[in-house]
């Protein structure tokens, strides 16, 4: 049997500082010397729309690389207030010494709005490795076509890139909807691979006015008529009424289409009946805190009640903010289903209690 010398020693030293983890003390002298955790240093910030922030990440050792498509989970320290959010690398799939995020500030969105806007070279996050399914077969053998709106271009660009990278030689059309020609952050390079690989079909739209020769205006059937679908890998990111939309019509239209999709949808706030009055507490029974059930989502709630559970996407994608519900019963807000198993793992941020919870956070 084989022994990694450096994990034995590493066990020892973390057992013999506990109850801290040995990442905690050589964040002291360096917070990019680490033992398991996984981290990144900005090395470079460029902000080329009014909206996005492109920040390129050197990671740790840690790293094991991404598949194009993949997702990250980016955790940022503001305000002391540790927040983790999912966003997608840019670059060609592998293992690079960088990561390139680009990331759109929403109107809504507190951590993407504080990147932009403060986002510097040697901030150092926290991240953990890729994941998700959406993306590219092994050797795609039909025509590829990429439809984005909006923060959907950078899984479908890294998957573009990644084609152009490995001499792909089939038909790929990308088709990117954004606001407006202001508000594309990669059109320049789109714009340079078409004109430098004949294989290559790029198409701007701009849903806010005309521009030029391009159909201005929100996606219509009429997009996609000459574009080969019919058996070909169709990959949709973006906005749930794009999504939809494309996604509809290929099912009628073009029913031999592989459609692979990856929506990051803000789980929508709890519906609150204004004939069943809120009751119940909330008892977090790892922290020993108990609230007065407000309604929100079980993760909202803890967060208010200054708590900070483990969480990521905030949209019941990445499964990081899941627990165990001890007792109660609790409602998804994404389906509607009612749950009052006991001693059930839940994600926090898609359920919220009806009546009294028990959970362990």
């Amino acid at each position: 049997m084989s022994i990694r010398l450096p994990e034995v020693i590493g066990s020892v030293v973390e057992a013999g500082l506990s109850p801290h983890p040995v990442d905690r003390y050589l964040e002291l002298l360096d917070p990019m010397i680490t033992w398991r955790d996984l981290r990144a240093k900005v090395v470079d910030v460029t902000r080329p729309t009014s909206r996005t922030v492109r920040i390129t990440l050197a990671p740790t050792r840690q790293w094991r690389g991404h598949r194009a498509g993949q997702f990250i989970q980016l955790k940022v320290v503001i305000d002391g207030v540790r927040h983790v959010r999912c966003f997608s690398p840019a670059n060609a799939q592998g293992h690079s010494d960088v990561i390139e995020l680009t990331i759109t500030a929403h109107d809504d969105g507190f951590v993407s709005t504080y990147l932009r806007d403060n986002a510097k070279v040697g901030d150092v996050y926290g991240l953990e490795q890729a994941d998700g399914d959406f993306v590219l077969p092994q050797s795609p053998t039909g025509p590829v076509v990429f439809v984005s709106g909006g923060s959907g271009v950078t899984p479908t660009l890294s998957m573009l890139r990644t084609l152009v990278a490995s001499a792909h030689g089939g038909p790929v059309t990308f088709v990117h909807y954004a606001r407006t020609s202001d508000g594309v952050a990669y059109a320049t390079e789109l714009n340079a691979l078409a004109a430098a690989h004949s294989n290559v079909d790029v198409r701007l739209r701009y849903t806010r006015g005309a521009h030029g020769d391009l159909e201005a205006g929100h996606f219509t059937t009429g997009h996609l008529d000459d574009i080969a679908l019919d058996d070909a890998d169709v990959f949709v990111c973006g906005p749930s009424t794009l999504m939809d939309a494309v996604i509809d019509h290929l099912a009628d239209a073009h029913p031999t289409a592989r459609v692979h999709s990856e929506s990051f949808r803000p789980a929508p706030a709890a519906i609150i009946d204004p004939d069943e009055p809120i009751s119940g507490d909330v008892a977090f029974t790892t922290s020993g805190k108990v609230a007065a059930n407000d309604g929100r989502t079980i993760l909202d709630q803890a967060e208010s009640a200054g708590l900070s559970p483990k969480s990521g996407c905030r949209m019941g994608i990445c499964f990081s903010c899941t627990a165990v519900k001890k007792s109660g019963c609790t409602r998804n807000v994404l389906t509607g289903d009612i749950d009052s198993e006991a001693d059930k793992q839940i994600q926090l941020c898609i359920n919220a209690p009806v009546g009294d919870v028990e959970i362990e956070v």
